[in-house]
């Protein structure tokens, strides 16, 4: 499992991380939030400027937490702590990208649109970045651009 740097030894547990976006969202004015899971993945949404933001996570498998970093097989014990560790990675890592945005925003840095545009959720469910990172791909592959006029 792929495990990121920041709060890799969190003792917050993945609840108040929750919370903190929560309160981090109030505090910024979001008018709407709400989370949930399904098997390993997560999604946190809310809206803001009259925008329905999205963020999914895939949380860790528990079946990545079998051996240790050098290959020894965990207890079950011990494996139950690493999956917990990561999950509190996770959640923490999440609460300081939603914050950092927002305060960019807050601050004059970047605007809204900059900050969330992967995020925002188009009328099919979809996010902008669900729709425009495929293309990104194949521009890149093909090297070809799109013409800036339909049918051109």
């Amino acid at each position: 499992m792929n495990q990121g740097k920041y709060a890799i030894k969190t003792q917050v547990g993945s609840d108040k991380s929750k919370a903190d976006i929560e309160h981090t969202l109030e505090r910024y004015n979001a008018d709407g939030f709400m989370y949930g899971r399904e098997g390993d993945q997560v999604i946190v949404a809310f809206r803001m400027l009259n925008r329905h933001i999205k963020f999914q996570m895939v949380i860790p498998a528990w079946e990545s937490f079998t051996l240790t970093e050098k290959g020894r097989k965990r207890t079950e014990n011990s494996q139950y702590e690493a999956y917990e560790q990561g999950i509190r990675q996770k959640w923490r890592a999440l609460a300081l990208v939603i914050k950092a945005k927002l305060e960019a925003v807050e601050s004059g840095i970047s605007s809204f649109e900059h900050e969330f545009l992967a995020n925002i959720v188009l009328p099919d469910g979809s996010t902008v970045g669900d729709f425009i990172v495929p293309q990104i791909e194949t521009v890149y592959s093909d090297g070809k651009m799109p013409p800036l006029l339909p049918g051109a």
